[in-house]
């Protein structure tokens, strides 16, 4: 069934792959930072928005979700900026989404948030990682703390919501590769990368899958086939945001 779909920081890559996956069969609103953005949106035959995510009130958010089906966050400020620019994209921004889809009358849209794998309290370390994961996580956490801090602020903010429904994408490191379409998915180990074509797949796949709400969902390089992995996962019904 088509959906009225919308996606927030829609230039970025993976949202661009996303958008050529979704735009066949769903109608797509594609929220841009600048009006030179907006002829990319078009030849991906979806609908460009030029609204500001570091400036733009809830209430201009709310009215771009009204009436839509499924908001996808896949936003962030790229290590640009600094901690200013990260804190006000990657954290202030997305609980801007999460509360402009609070003030959207009706049905609210169900939420896909883009986070990252490893997100966590860097104080509790998840029972399955072995002595490399911890190594990676550290090594990670040295290159890029400010970002893993701000995101972990933003999943910790969406996990305590109810009056949504809303599920969390954790890939790893992103590569530029040509997708595969398979991956290794839920409870994972931290040393493989996957593609954004992979990441994309997995993020139109969700769609449909209101049964993964409250489900955080990591997701690297490995050998499962993508549906099967995601299928597989949410019957099992465990997030993977430990908190």
């Amino acid at each position: 069934m088509s959906k009225n779909i919308v996606i927030v920081g829609g230039h970025g890559h993976v949202a661009r792959k996303l958008t050529k996956l979704l735009t066949p069969s769903h109608s797509v609103t594609s929220i841009i930072r600048t009006p030179e953005q907006v002829n990319d949106i078009k030849e991906l035959s979806a609908n460009p928005l030029v609204l500001s995510l570091a400036d733009a009130p809830v209430v201009d958010f709310t009215h771009a979700f009204q009436g839509s089906d499924v908001v996808y966050f896949s936003a962030g400020a790229g290590g640009k900026g600094g901690e200013e620019m990260t804190k006000k994209i990657d954290y202030e921004g997305a609980v801007k989404v999460f509360d402009a889809i609070e003030g959207v009358q009706g049905k609210k849209p169900l939420l896909i948030l883009v986070s990252a794998v490893d997100v966590r309290d860097p104080d509790k370390i998840p029972a399955h990682y072995n002595e490399e994961d911890i190594a990676v996580s550290n090594r990670v956490r040295k290159a890029i703390g400010v970002y893993m801090k701000w995101k972990y602020e933003a999943d910790k903010n969406l996990v305590k919501r109810t009056a949504f429904k809303w599920i969390i994408l954790r890939p790893g490191g992103l590569t530029n590769t040509p997708g595969v379409g398979t991956a290794s998915i839920g409870r994972t180990h931290l040393g493989k990368t996957i593609s954004r074509d992979d990441v994309a797949l997995a993020l139109s796949l969700l769609v449909d899958r209101e049964d993964a709400s409250g489900l955080a969902i990591d997701f690297v390089g490995g050998e499962t086939p993508i549906q099967e992995g995601l299928d597989t996962f949410i019957a099992k019904g465990e997030t993977d945001f430990l908190g």
